[in-house]
């Protein structure tokens, strides 16, 4: 038994977000981590300044942190279905929202994320992305009160995806600089692309979409009319890039716009793939006849494929959790540094990420086992969640 399948095999798992795995109809899940005992953790950064990870609570499996804009709130999502705020520093007893009997929560499957609009303070609207009972996958537009809860009768279906298989969901909704919805799908599940939906501008799976979630065209959702397939034949006109697996986490650099993207690779390559703002539509990655920089599928071409600024193999983990460009001001030594990490290994990590290459990538010195996520705030403050419970922000050491 290799070392690789020896660590699958090990534990029961919560949680599959990787659905990496090698040449199994569906892919074993990763270990269970040791839960995290110590409500902080500290670590240099390089820039002589080190980092503290600060815990702000712990929650029932978290897979997502977002602020909604105008308020102090911070939203932390919870895998079984529940939504929770936290309020001046402490999280509160009652959960925000509970559609727990509209979700299925094995597996990779669950509430996987929230969105908040900038006009969130006047609209009340946000968005969560979830695998409902059927097992396909949800987006589902909702209405907040005044006190911040969420009236679960308000919900309004934008998007119901067909899934063929319980792994690969995507799962990331975040509104980009130019205010429409982004939405990270995975190739629809098993191993392989076995339906090729990577390279399929016809499906939805595989891809990084882009809509307006307000009515139109007979959609409960609007197409930006410069999204980069709206005339092509044959292709969804929702899609914005392609050629993903699993594009589990992505972000908007708060500065620059540029979006990087962590894609949880197959059997040999996790990636990080980085967008310039001048082009963040229209490119295609690469999934299923590459894997990060490898040949994948002999079957498939990937025509004009964007190379990811970054890959690493099965000897530092198993599925990439992806963060964010790092603008806390009150950690100037990490400004400019895309932080990530991995589920498997749980250490934090920066680089410098460019089109041209990431650059300087080396270990931030602190650890989050099952990390399964990261999140910003308003002041650009960055957190990370263990799956096993805590939620961290990263502080000055």
């Amino acid at each position: 038994m290799s070392a690789r399948t020896l660590l699958l095999a090990v534990g029961t798992a919560l949680f599959v977000l990787a659905g990496c795995g090698g040449d199994d109809d569906e892919s074993p899940p990763p270990p269970t981590s040791t839960a995290a005992t110590s409500t902080t953790a500290t670590g240099g950064g390089g820039g002589g300044k080190g980092v503290t990870l600060t815990e702000i609570g712990d929650f029932d499996q978290p897979t997502y942190i977002a602020q909604a804009p105008g308020t102090d709130d911070l939203y932390v999502v919870e895998r079984p279905g529940g939504l929770r705020i936290v309020r001046d520093g402490e999280a509160l007893d009652e959960p925000a929202l509970d559609i727990s009997d509209q979700v299925v929560a094995e597996g990779e499957q669950g509430l996987l994320s929230v969105a908040f609009p900038a006009d969130f303070q006047s609209s009340r609207l946000l968005y969560l992305y979830f695998t409902g009972n059927d097992q396909d996958q949800y987006v589902v537009e909702y209405r907040a009160r005044g006190d911040g809860t969420v009236d679960e009768g308000s919900a309004r279906e934008l998007l119901h995806m067909d899934d063929f298989a319980s792994n690969h969901n995507g799962g990331s909704l975040v509104f980009g600089p130019d205010g429409s919805l982004y939405i990270g799908t995975g190739d629809g599940g098993l191993a392989g692309d076995p339906e090729r939906n990577g390279q399929d501008l016809g499906s939805l799976l595989g891809k990084l979409l882009r809509i307006d979630p307000g009515a139109g065209g007979g959609r409960p959702y609007t197409i930006p009319p410069d999204n980069p397939f709206v005339d092509r034949a044959g292709a969804r006109p929702e899609v914005c890039n392609y050629g993903l697996r699993n594009p589990w986490r992505f972000s908007f650099d708060r500065a620059t716009g540029a979006l990087v993207i962590a894609d949880v690779g197959q059997s040999s390559q996790e990636e990080i793939d980085y967008v310039p703002p001048d082009r963040t539509c229209g490119n295609n990655f690469g999934w299923s006849a590459l894997e990060g920089t490898e040949r994948f599928n002999e079957d498939q071409s990937a025509p004009g494929a964007v190379a990811p600024i970054f890959t690493y193999g099965r000897d530092r983990g198993c599925s990439v959790s992806g963060g964010y460009v790092i603008r806390d001001p009150s950690l100037p030594q990490l400004d400019g540094r895309y932080v990530y990490g991995d589920y498997c290994e749980g250490d934090l990590r920066t680089l410098i990420p460019a089109a041209s290459g990431a650059k300087g990538d080396r270990p931030l010195g602190a650890q989050v086992d099952s990390l399964v996520s990261f999140g910003e705030d308003a002041d650009r403050r960055i957190y990370a969640a263990s799956l096993d419970g805590p939620v961290y922000r990263l502080a000055p050491g």
